[in-house]
């Protein structure tokens, strides 16, 4: 998970400074050096570190935490606002043409993964409504095209190519006439890298740019490469005037140093991430939710908005009703777990929840790709409607019951404890973000759940 250690080290730094009860200079000073420690060990650029320590405690200081009996929730707001501020701020969208179609020219390193990066965004606008148009202009890297055909086929959307050709500009500027013949309203240029940054690569980029003379330009790059991510995407920015960032590979960089750096150094915002391999893991990127993921208070507004996307209105309405109950039951935890594996990775949901920080290591242990989500399925479908239809765990607690249920559903009476221990924290989880959720209406900064 992205800002993995990041996160446990923040939150060791507050859980110090709420069992402080008020709060001194000190106390305060001390929590800064951790986090200082924490974001350059995360691969954070180290002016920009500096900076973010000098701005929190400016803050602190004129907030009058000191002394002030919620102290620790104040300085945690101010590191949650410098958080959102250094990965952006708001969310920077793209910018469509008011007369189409919008051109949006992909660039990057060999390696990035511009290509599937391209088919992905393709992906995302078609779901938007939008008909997009993928253009082939990497005539260097062997299978490029080919690649970019696939993935085209597989979502269905037209690739333009011209076979033979070898250049790249030619490509780029006979795909426009296309795409208005064709009538697609976004245009998506799959351009060249090189290994390393040179001005043979920076020539041909500046030269599709003036013909084509695209709406956006967005820098692709590998999450994984740490500060050379930040370094190539400033050699972009002078050489072609980059408008944003896509960061692949973020869930695979439990640092996260690139994102926390990237608008610092470079001005330009991080407009999309790359979340897995598959064609729909890209999201647009939200500075302020992230700076919550990190500080472990949740991202209630992605969960739903991943739900949105693929479920109808009745499941929707069924899973906000469950995440707003005190009554949470052994159908809605079935329920719910089916939701979930379909919208996508356990471990990435699970991250989004508030509060999840010390439930996160028992939940990772369900695979629900697996075999462990037929296990549960067959448990819970073994009780009776009344053991189903209850919040009350406790309904279970005969041994009689168990091996009863262990026995209909083929499993050992250990797997219906297991099952149970999970349905527990799971109703914990449900209340906390029912909870924080209420106190985030009040306009109260919620209570960090260690």
């Amino acid at each position: 998970m992205a800002f993995e250690s990041l996160s446990e080290r923040f939150q060791a730094a507050f859980k110090k400074l709420r069992g402080k009860g008020k709060l001194s200079e000190e106390d305060v000073s001390e929590a800064l050096k951790e986090m200082r420690r924490a974001l350059l060990e995360a691969d954070v650029n180290f002016a920009v570190t500096k900076d973010f320590i000098k701005r929190v405690r400016e803050k602190a200081v004129g907030e009058e935490v000191f002394g002030s009996l919620n102290a620790s929730q104040t300085v945690i707001k101010i590191v949650r606002d410098e958080l959102a501020e250094l990965l952006g701020g708001t969310q920077s969208r793209i910018a469509m043409a008011s007369k189409p179609p919008t051109i949006i020219m992909l660039v990057g390193l060999q390696g990035a993964g511009k290509t599937t990066t391209a088919a992905k965004l393709a992906r995302k606008l078609h779901g938007q409504g939008k008909n997009p148009l993928l253009v082939a202009a990497d005539v260097y890297r062997p299978a490029a095209i080919t690649q970019l055909q696939v993935l085209g086929q597989d979502l269905d959307i037209p690739v333009y190519t011209e076979e033979g050709s070898k250049d790249p500009v030619a490509i780029s500027q006979h795909a426009i006439p296309y795409a208005l013949s064709h009538l697609k309203d976004v245009v998506i240029i799959d351009t060249a890298g090189r290994l390393h940054v040179n001005e043979t690569l920076m020539d041909e980029l500046v030269h599709i740019k003036e013909q084509v003379k695209p709406h956006e330009i967005l820098l692709v790059v590998d999450a994984m490469t740490g500060q050379d991510a930040v370094t190539a995407a400033s050699a972009f920015d002078q050489a072609l005037g980059i408008d944003g960032i896509i960061m692949t590979k973020l869930d695979g960089d439990a640092r996260g140093g690139a994102a926390l750096s990237i608008k610092a150094v470079t001005g330009k915002p991080i407009k999309f991430i790359g979340v897995s391999e598959k064609l729909d893991g890209l999201e647009e990127f939200h500075p302020d939710r992230y700076a919550s993921r990190i500080l472990d208070l949740g991202d209630v507004e992605t969960i739903i908005e991943k739900a949105q996307a693929a479920f109808d209105e009745e499941s929707m309405a069924n899973m906000k009703k469950a995440m707003k109950s005190n009554s949470f039951t052994f159908d809605d935890f079935l329920a719910q777990l089916n939701m979930v594996k379909k919208m996508g990775n356990m471990s990435s949901l699970v991250s989004l929840i508030p509060g999840i920080g010390k439930y996160k290591k028992e939940i990772d242990k369900i695979d629900m790709d697996g075999k462990e989500f037929k296990r549960i399925e067959a448990i819970i479908q073994s009780m009776t409607a009344q053991e189903r239809a209850s919040a009350n765990p406790k309904l279970l607690i005969k041994d009689s019951r168990k091996r009863r249920i262990a026995k209909g559903s083929g499993t050992r009476v250990q797997d219906v404890n297991r099952l149970i221990k999970q349905f527990t924290d799971m109703q914990k989880m449900m209340k906390q973000a029912k909870k924080m959720q209420k106190n985030k209406r009040r306009g109260f900064l919620p209570r960090l759940p260690f």
